[in-house]
């Protein structure tokens, strides 16, 4: 997802990182295992390729690894790996960064001191913690930042630190009436999104704020890579951390990435939402069958679609998940909740509310195109294309007037003066409007200067 300028990629992050930040990152084989982790199939297989072979490789011979069908997706590979400082182009050989080989392989083979997987604590918990506890403080700490997304009161206020975080990254803004927040464009859109790419949106908004704040972004980095290394259920000691990736825990713990049972303990717990920072969707889903994880019957509901449109704008939704029939609510006008179904109806009023939250027809129509229970998938179009086109026209409703920064031109003394100047902005096609009556004429932003020296030169000439 891309909206403006909000990042959800890590790709897109780490691309624009000086080359100094990547030597920094390449010298942790924890940040190694992760990147590579991260990198598409064949990006990871050319990796693998170089790793054990200490000669450079001429260019040619790795575009005749594949064949023609498959000279598009190395191309994009070698371009990627290019961006993130793993491999270079020198004359016409391809040369592999040598910090991230040796690093990576003492991420492959062990070895080294550095510890960057964490340190296992020594001595046993004497509050121990279980998996299904993780999943279900993981579950807690995360939806309640989206109950409170969605206006919701089913869960505590998320911390200030948070709120800080969903304002700044434009999830959220303040209501003009008060100073409570509500749901943007932005963060509606958010929410369309897996837990995984949520998370990781979350967290690069975090990285920003961290440049901010003057925190060294290596060891933020370095931490968050770190966690997506570390075994599920495992206790881990603080010992190995930095100040700075010390107080970065705080702020995970918010998030649900990370349990700690007070401030200022020794050790701490990764949840499911940090082991699977680096493996994407497929780990998350693999846990769809953990009682109260990350990934429970609403995920299941969420995937499989639950949501029913007819012609006449009714709305049925066959899910018990509060943060769905929340979501619902922000463009549906409920009116009737069952053990397993809720039914509304889509109305004028309905819409409009979600469109001064800043909600989009589009996202409210993608929205329900992507969580449409199988039956309508089935369907071609998904949707009645009568309800998608009146959600359109009710967004239409709002924008019949559109701004336009501009000049207003007025108070000529001769009518001729009045006439060449509109007959000036006429041929630039910069007049948005003119009387020629009153001698009042708008000329747009870009066009100002031109008709401003025109009228100067004329009125100077008229002098003369």
């Amino acid at each position: 997802m891309s909206v403006d300028n909000f990042k959800t990629n890590i790709y897109e992050y780490l691309e624009n990182l000086p080359a100094r930040t990547f030597m920094r990152l390449f010298q942790k084989p924890a940040t190694c295992l992760a990147i590579f982790r991260l990198l598409p199939s064949m990006g990871r297989q050319i990796v693998m390729s170089f790793l054990y072979v200490e000669t450079d490789i001429l260019a040619q011979d790795v575009n005749d690894w594949v064949n023609k069908d498959g000279e598009r997706k190395l191309s994009e590979a070698l371009l990627k790996l290019s961006r993130l400082r793993i491999i270079e182009k020198k004359d016409n050989k391809l040369v592999m960064n040598e910090t991230f080989r040796q690093e990576f392989k003492c991420a492959l083979t062990g070895g080294g001191t550095q510890q960057s997987f964490g340190l296992p604590c020594s001595t046993q918990d004497k509050h121990p913690v279980d998996i299904d506890f993780l999943d279900q403080y993981a579950t807690q700490r995360w939806e309640s930042i989206l109950h409170y997304m969605v206006g919701t009161s089913l869960t505590d206020k998320p911390s200030r630190g948070v709120l800080n975080l969903l304002q700044r990254s434009q999830l959220m803004q303040p209501r003009q009436d008060s100073s409570t927040l509500q749901i943007t464009n932005k963060g509606f859109q958010f929410l369309l999104q897996d837990v995984n790419t949520q998370v990781w949106a979350f967290l690069l908004q975090y990285l920003d704020m961290a440049e901010v704040l003057q925190m060294d972004l290596v060891e933020v980095l370095n931490f968050l890579f770190q966690l997506g290394s570390l075994e599920l259920g495992e206790d881990y000691s603080v010992e190995t951390l930095t100040q700075t990736q010390q107080e970065m825990l705080e702020d995970l713990r918010d998030y649900g990435i990370v349990y700690q049972r007070k401030r200022g303990s020794r050790r701490y717990y990764p949840t499911r939402l940090a082991t699977t920072l680096t493996s994407g969707n497929a780990a998350l889903a693999a846990a769809a069958s953990i009682k109260n994880g990350i990934n429970t019957k609403q995920e299941v509901e969420g995937e499989q679609g639950f949501v029913i449109l007819e012609t006449n704008y009714r709305v049925y939704a066959y899910t018990e998940s509060p943060l769905q029939i929340a979501v619902l609510n922000l463009f549906v006008q409920l009116q009737s909740r069952f053990r397993n179904m809720v039914a509304g109806v889509i109305t004028r009023d309905s819409v409009r509310n979600a469109l001064l939250k800043g909600i989009t027809a589009d996202q409210i129509i993608s929205y329900m195109q992507s969580h449409a229970h199988p039956q309508m998938q089935k369907r071609k179009p998904i949707l009645p294309l009568t309800v998608v086109d009146q959600i359109r026209l009710w967004e239409m409703e709002r924008c019949r007037l559109k701004s336009t920064s501009a000049y207003l031109y007025h108070e000529f003394n001769m009518q001729a003066d009045f006439d060449a100047a509109e007959k000036h902005a006429k041929d630039l096609d910069v007049l948005l409007w003119s009387n020629p009556r009153k001698r009042t004429m708008v000329i747009t932003h870009e066009g100002h200067d031109s008709v401003k020296g025109f009228v100067k030169r004329r009125l100077q000439s008229n002098r003369g």
